[in-house]
């Protein structure tokens, strides 16, 4: 069965208070481009064409305005709403229709991946048809995440969400492959103290029979999230820099529909049409030229 994609682009963003007061997180600008484009280009690099957007009730409208249908890209979207943030194993509730037995791939709407041969471990992620897929990633402060503890052989033991004292420098990234299973194992997962249901539980029961794998992203990989004012202009200003000095976009939906043929020439260069008036235009154009 296809594996389908979500997007969780839910939440209230307090943490960025003042600047999310107004506006979803998801849509604020990572240098040239909305948040949720990156989120978005890591599924279609996975190969992924039918994707789930979670937003909140208000929200909705703004980012169905930005990305319409995904008909412009040759994917095609549709929209779920999350009431209230109960929790990231809670989307797999709210898709449980969308889903209908697929195995999935969701990927949280303010997490940024880069690096060469990321398509290829997306793909080999991708092709596992049981127990579910993570990726750890080396940090520096790993008490902001949930960390993987693993054995003296690298099996993984554990995955512990926020501990005070880390087990390891492995935080798991907010992009997980998991199986059929996931809508009928997240209905197992009870309210955390702070009251809401825990991706690292939804985790636990794949990892508990042996069917979690959780594969390192090396140094040749960047991950960012963005939940605080520093990281979200980090962001920025790494993508700016790769963009300015490998004249290659970072996370540009429209070209990596053009590249997977998803679309034709002549529909990129109607999408080249509409960002003439900047450097996106002119990229699309030159991706054409080519």
């Amino acid at each position: 069965m296809q594996r389908k994609g979500i997007i969780l682009a839910g939440g209230s963003g307090t943490r960025l208070w003042p600047i999310t007061m107004g506006v979803s997180k998801q849509l604020l600008p990572i240098y040239d481009k909305p948040m949720v484009y990156y989120p978005l280009s890591v599924l279609m690099l996975a190969g992924i064409r039918e994707i789930a957007v979670i937003t909140t009730p208000e929200d909705q409208a703004q980012f169905q305005r930005l990305l319409g249908d995904g008909g412009q890209w040759g994917v095609r979207l549709i929209w779920l709403v999350q009431p209230s943030p109960d929790g990231l194993a809670q989307a797999y509730l709210l898709a449980k229709d969308f889903l209908n037995g697929a195995p999935s791939a969701m990927v949280l709407g303010d997490n940024i991946f880069f690096g060469h041969g990321l398509p290829e471990i997306l793909a080999s992620a991708s092709a596992r048809e049981t127990g579910g897929t993570v990726f750890g990633y080396r940090v520096a402060d790993p008490e902001r995440y949930g960390v993987v503890d693993f054995d003296r052989d690298g099996t993984v033991k554990a995955i512990i969400e926020k501990p005070e004292v880390p087990p390891s420098n492995f935080a798991v990234t907010g992009l997980y492959f998991l199986d059929g299973r996931a809508p009928e194992l997240a209905a197992r997962v009870k309210p955390s103290p702070r009251g809401e249901l825990e991706i690292v539980d939804l985790l636990e029961f794949y990892r508990a029979e042996g069917a979690l794998q959780v594969e390192k992203m090396g140094r040749g990989f960047a991950w960012l999230d963005t939940g605080t004012h520093g990281s979200l202009l980090d962001a920025g200003n790494f993508v700016r820099t790769l963009t300015e000095r490998q004249g290659q976009q970072v996370g540009c939906p429209d070209e990596i529909a053009y590249r997977l043929a998803w679309i034709s020439r002549d529909e990129l260069a109607a999408r080249a049409e509409i960002f003439r008036k900047n450097d996106y235009g002119r990229y699309l154009a030159a991706v054409l030229a080519e």
